[in-house]
């Protein structure tokens, strides 16, 4: 029998896998994609998410990424502050190649992968409180096959069939926000740091790539600018005060890919027999350039309290897993739904603005923090 189902081979999956399969479980990974393939992100890896992935013995898996030494944050009205990471480095490198090699670590622990494999909905056992027993899927030539494990790993996104389907997870009303990002040559004055333009309404992040070109994305809550995806993305470089001359010349070498809306609440992290990670538990604007520690660490948490199941055959292991998260998140989820709130206010924005031209200093501690410069 499989010892633990995982649904989702993105970077938390693979590495909950990675840990369990290391740890003898015998693991199924069960993905609806085949890798590599491309995923919206900003293809930023902070070096507090390296740590996790050298201290997991998984560095390689970054290897081939850019070095990134900081980030420059500009603001209204007249603020540009460029943050070093102060001897440590992150990396920006394309989430179709992290990917896959972090799919590529989990078989070469012992995992297996299984690609092109929809996880559809959760199997409920007998009783008042069922647990969760194993997953339905559907094959690639259209069948619907009950798979059963003594443990499952949500680990399959923000728009989670496993977490939807027992009510675990919902998209909240406010804020609402959607991203639209692309691939660009030509764009001139690139550095070794990534970007972040906060403008009222919206933020711009732009990100050097290992091929020399950049990552180039906008996350705004007008949803009715969507309608145009690259029309969006055009305006918004090529009309930004700091931006547009470095634009000028760019030209975008995929089409824009939307994503959204990008939050997501839940509620816990889990049920008896069913574990979360990822972004199955929980999403939030990818503006502090985080999503990828919390889905390292995220799915290597899960890991343990699967461990802890396995081991012991308890059935609070998703409580145990929502306090281990809210002891290692809890402060950066303030820290991120602060900034969130400060992007959505044009006081705040030119308040936070003037107070970093005045106290610059400021600024680098909170690039610092965002960075997980400390857990690095």
């Amino acid at each position: 029998m499989i010892d633990v189902l995982i649904a989702g081979a993105g970077p938390a999956g693979a590495i909950a896998a990675t840990v369990l399969a290391r740890a003898g479980a015998r693991v199924l990974v069960l993905d609806r994609a085949r890798f590599p393939r491309p995923k919206l992100c900003g293809d930023s890896i902070n070096p507090g998410a390296l740590a996790v992935l050298r201290r997991l013995g998984l560095d390689a898996c970054a290897a081939r990424g850019l070095p990134i030494d900081g980030m420059i944050v500009t603001g209204e009205p007249c603020v540009r502050v460029e943050g070093r990471y102060d001897g440590v480095q992150g990396r920006s490198l394309a989430r179709a190649d992290l990917d896959a090699a972090l799919v590529s670590a989990a078989r070469a622990a012992g995992a297996t992968v299984d690609e092109g494999v929809l996880v559809n909905a959760p199997i409920l056992g007998p009783g008042h409180e069922p647990a969760v027993e194993g997953v339905f899927v559907k094959r690639r030539d259209g069948r619907a096959v009950p798979l059963r494990a003594r443990l499952v790993i949500a680990a399959d996104g923000r728009s989670s069939r496993v977490a939807r389907a027992l009510g675990l997870s919902s998209v909240p009303s406010h804020p609402r926000r959607w991203a639209v990002g692309a691939y660009f040559s030509d764009v001139a004055g690139m550095t070794s740091c990534g970007e972040m333009h906060i403008r009222c309404g919206r933020y711009l992040g732009v990100a050097p790539m290992p091929d020399g070109t950049t990552n180039a994305c906008i996350v705004t809550a007008d949803r009715a600018a969507l309608a145009d995806p690259a029309a969006l993305l055009a305006a918004a470089f090529r009309t930004d005060p700091i931006l547009r001359d470095r634009f000028a010349g760019a030209r975008a070498l995929t089409r824009p890919v939307s994503l959204g809306p990008l939050a997501v609440d839940c509620r816990v992290a889990g049920a008896p027999g069913l574990l979360l990670a990822g972004d199955a538990c929980g999403f939030v604007d990818p503006m502090t350039g985080d999503g990828l520690r919390f889905a390292f660490r995220g799915g290597e948490l899960a890991a343990e309290a699967a461990l802890d199941v396995l081991g012991r055959g308890t059935r609070d292991a998703h409580l145990r897993l929502a306090r281990a998260r809210a002891r290692e998140f809890s402060r950066k989820w303030q820290f991120n739904r602060t900034l969130r709130a400060l992007v959505g206010s044009t006081t705040a924005v030119r308040a936070a603005g003037w107070g970093a031209t005045l106290v610059p200093r400021l600024l680098h501690e909170v690039i610092a923090y965002a960075g997980d410069v400390r857990a690095a």
